[in-house]
């Protein structure tokens, strides 16, 4: 199937306006892949301290003391980069991945070390607290934790363990900056199903009217996240994994497969392996490319297609344009809106739908969804991955043959409609996000979990300066009417961005009870989001000056997803004439002090635009 034209126009855009950081980029990625290898580039004091802790054999090997080749290749050393803390479900697997990752990378005669850790936070934890808004500046400390791993710059290649929100986002940009060293990513997996997610969800709002207490709902999301590996809604943590095996990052098919599974500790060898270049089933060393040249404007264009064609985390509008960028890469959320107008929702998986990633990869999971992408000339088919047979070997789904070996075969056909569809018959004819724009500035809205009877509100506004405000509003009873909620001074530069998903409950309870309900704000929703149309990471924010520093209780607001407007129904004069409000200095002392927060002010002080990437490095 030759490219849609659409894909292909895209494509070219982002090519052009590109040009000169992308040329650039690669100017310095050629520069530093043609120096020689670290043993023999760095004097021997340096050599020495860098391998002082290896065993002897080891260290000969990386030292080049011993003549080792690699089928004709010099024995190389592996960086392993390990996003390993045990206070992470999905990251606590990883305590023992450099282990096996070293042990496979002697039977190649090469070296592995753990080059560093990065820190790894679980917005989960901190979701409503004032540790969340150290969450998103987080993904940027990942990077330079990660660019400080490898400066080091003794190593021939690298592989990245790491999972959830901000840490495969960091670990990407951070990898971005040595583009010149083959990067394979190293997940570990879902955890198996717990309490379905919409009964989580259920007793969440049971528990926001009073109808629970403290310990109903603990046992509750005791249920739901019961055991080791990644939450089971695709949200954020699951979408990094979907748009890594678009990009062809990962090994094929290792993105959702629990972490007690039996072939779990194969796909972490074959990682090393296909880093190495010695890929299950090929006959020869095949050199696996740096990631700075895979990592090119096609390869973001497929992870753009991933995102929307699987409803993925609205988070990612903001990550992957930071990790384009990495890469020298220019993408905005016009790209994204002339794609989602193109690309037709596979999934339904929550909060899209009722399945979880389990059910979602029992019916096909990526393989399936990357095979239809591609057949309907959705995908660039020629992009480069990290395995020799190119984007097509994403398709098939891994598996163990009789004797624990890992062996691939082609997704079949869907093993559940009400999950995952083909391309001609799917959920929706576009994606699951859209662009929305007027008065009150560029925002975004997840559609693919708003049913189309709530793509349009139209109603007074009720302005909070915070999440506590609203919910304070809401326990008094002041929000059971028609109303859009507007929670500004939420931006990069106001306190970091922080999600604000403790206001999916009292906002869906509104809902239910029949009232026109909808969020507006210039902070994010979590990738979990529930089904109350929400216009977020409204740019630009009020703290920088925005529109929405202009919004007074009741002035009505439009959110149409359809026509993709944003709008206040107010005279343009008067508009124009009202003043724009500033942060209220309380709150902004306030949002700067306590649980390390003073350590960020410098990234909220430099920080991007959320269209920008709210990148803190630029």
């Amino acid at each position: 199937m030759p490219l849609h034209p659409r894909i292909q126009s895209v494509t070219d855009s982002i090519i052009a306006r590109s040009a000169p950081t992308r040329s650039a980029y690669l100017a310095q990625v050629d520069a530093m892949a043609q120096r020689p290898p670290g043993a023999q580039r760095m004097g021997c004091a340096n050599v020495a301290h860098a391998f002082a802790a290896m065993e002897p054999a080891d260290k000969r090997r990386a030292s080049a003391l011993d003549k080792v080749q690699v089928i004709g290749h010099r024995a190389p050393n592996i960086a392993i980069i390990n996003a390993y803390n045990d206070m992470l479900s999905a990251h606590a697997p990883l305590q023992h991945y450099p282990d096996i990752i070293k042990h496979e990378a002697r039977q190649w005669g090469a070296t592995a070390q753990v080059a560093g850790g990065v820190p790894a936070m679980c917005d989960g934890v901190t979701q409503g607290t004032a540790g969340m808004e150290l969450s998103l500046f987080s993904r940027d400390a990942i990077a330079m934790a990660t660019a400080v791993s490898l400066s080091h710059d003794m190593f021939d290649c690298a592989l990245m363990l790491g999972v959830c929100d901000k840490i495969v986002p960091g670990l990407l940009i951070g990898a971005l900056h040595f583009g010149h060293l083959p990067t394979v990513f190293v997940p570990a997996g879902p955890m198996t199903s717990g309490l379905p997610n919409k009964e989580k969800a259920k007793v969440r709002e049971q528990a926001a009217l009073g109808l629970v207490d403290r310990a109903e709902l603990l046992q509750a999301e005791s249920a739901a996240y019961h055991g080791e590996g990644t939450c089971t809604f695709y949200g954020t943590a699951n979408s990094n994994q979907m748009l890594l095996e678009a990009m062809g990052l990962h090994v094929p098919g290792t993105a959702f497969v629990n972490p007690g599974a039996s072939m779990r500790e194969q796909l972490t060898r074959e990682a090393a392996r296909t880093v190495l270049g010695h890929s299950e089933g090929t006959a020869s060393v095949v050199a696996c490319p740096p990631i700075g040249r895979v990592v090119d404007e096609r390869c973001i264009v497929n992870a753009m297609v991933a995102l929307l064609a699987t409803g993925g985390s609205t988070n990612h509008l903001i990550h992957w344009v930071a990790v384009a960028r990495a890469a020298g890469i220019i993408i905005d959320w016009d790209d994204f809106s002339a794609l989602s107008d193109v690309v037709p929702t596979l999934t339904r998986v929550y909060p899209n739908g009722s399945a979880d990633v389990n059910q979602f990869q029992a019916a096909g999971g990526p393989g399936y969804v990357i095979r239809e992408l591609l057949d309907a000339g959705l995908l660039h088919a020629d992009a480069l991955t990290v395995r020799p047979g190119g984007l097509r070997e994403f398709t098939r789904i891994a598996q163990a043959d009789a004797q624990g070996a890992l062996a691939w075969r082609d997704a079949g056909a869907s093993g559940d409609l009400s999950v995952v569809r083909p391309a001609a018959e799917p959920f929706n004819a576009s994606g699951g996000l859209k662009l929305l724009q007027g008065k009150l500035g560029r925002s975004v809205m997840k559609v693919s979990s708003v049913p189309e009877e709530r793509h349009i509100v139209q109603a007074p506004c009720r302005v909070f300066a915070s999440q506590e405000e609203l919910h304070a509003a809401f326990q008094a009873g002041e929000l059971d009417r028609d109303v859009v909620c507007v929670v500004r001074w939420q931006g990069p530069q106001a306190n970091g961005m922080p999600e604000l998903h403790k206001l999916t409950p009292p906002l869906a309870i509104l809902q239910n009870k029949g009232y026109e309900v909808a969020l507006v704000t210039d902070g994010r929703m979590s990738g979990a989001s529930g089904n109350v149309p929400a216009a977020i990471h409204v740019s630009p924010e009020a703290a920088a000056g925005g529109p929405l520093a202009k919004l007074q209780d009741g002035d009505v607001i439009r959110v149409d997803a359809v026509t993709g407007s944003l709008d206040v129904l107010v005279d343009a004069a008067q508009w124009e004439a009202r003043p724009t409000a500033t942060m209220p200095a309380a709150l902004r002392a306030a949002n700067g002090l306590g649980m390390g927060r003073e350590l960020f002010a410098g990234m909220r002080r430099n920080a991007l635009a959320a269209e920008q990437g709210a990148c803190s490095w630029l």
